[in-house]
C-alpha cells in the first residue's frame, strides 16, 4: 500500500501565542474517505549548534526548562528569526548570543521535524569548529544560562545516563556522531 498525504479541505486559526499558533485543519483520509479535524501547532523553525573547541570540547549550556520543570544540559540554539538569512546564520547568532563563542566553517549538519504529528516546523543542526569565547553574552530576558565545556568523548555516557534529556539535543548529537563517522546528511525534500 502506498501512503499519500491527506486531501486538504480547510483550515482555521484557533489561537495565537507569543511563540506559536494553533490551527485546525480539515483533511480527508484517502483510505477511508472520512474527514478528520487535525490540530497543528505552527512554530518557527529552530536551530541547534554543535560548537567544537580546538581541544575537542563541545560548548554546552545549562538552562531551566519550564515544560519539564528541570535544568537541562543542552547545546546552544533557538528560534530562527525572520532577519536570519539561513539556519546556519541563525545558529552562529544563537551560539554567540548564548555563550559568547564564535568559530569557523559553520555549516548544516542535519535537519529533522521536531514532532510531525502536531508541529509544522523543522529543527536544523549546525556544526561550528574551532570555537573560542570572544564575545560577551546577550541573553534574552527569559534566559538564564550557564556555559559548560564538555569533552566530546563524554557525550555518549551523558546521553546514556539521561543527563542530556532534551530529545532535539540528543538528535543533534547523533548527527554529530554520524558526521564523525564520515556520513553526510541528505537534505529533506520540501514538504
Amino acid at each position: 500500500m502506498t501512503l499519500k498525504p491527506w486531501k486538504f479541505i480547510s483550515t482555521k486559526l484557533l489561537n495565537k501565542f507569543r511563540i506559536f499558533n494553533v490551527r485546525s485543519d480539515i483533511r480527508v483520509s484517502p483510505r477511508t474517505g472520512h474527514e478528520h479535524d487535525l490540530f497543528v501547532i505552527e512554530c518557527p523553525d529552530w536551530c541547534n549548534v554543535i560548537a567544537i573547541t580546538p581541544d575537542q570540547k563541545i560548548v554546552m549550556v545549562e538552562q531551566y526548562r519550564p515544560g519539564s520543570d528541570t535544568v537541562e544540559l543542552e547545546i546552544p540554539g533557538g528560534m530562527i528569526d525572520a532577519e536570519d538569512s539561513s539556519p546556519v546564520a541563525a545558529g552562529v547568532r544563537e551560539l554567540r548570543e548564548e555563550t559568547g563563542y564564535e568559530g569557523r566553517d559553520a555549516r548544516l549538519l542535519g535537519e529533522i521535524f521536531p514532532n510531525p504529528a502536531i508541529m509544522n516546523n523543522t529543527c536544523y543542526t549546525i556544526i561550528v569548529e574551532d570555537c573560542r569565547c570572544i564575545h560577551t553574552v546577550e541573553w534574552d530576558t527569559g534566559e538564564d544560562l550557564s556555559t559548560r565545556l564538555v569533552p566530546v568523548a563524554d557525550i555518549p555516557l551523558l546521553v546514556a545516563e539521561n543527563k542530556i534529556g532534551h530529545s532535539l539535543v540528543a538528535v543533534a548529537l547523533y548527527y554529530f556522531e554520524l558526521w564523525q563517522r564520515g556520513l553526510k546528511p541528505t537534505p529533506k525534500p520540501n514538504a
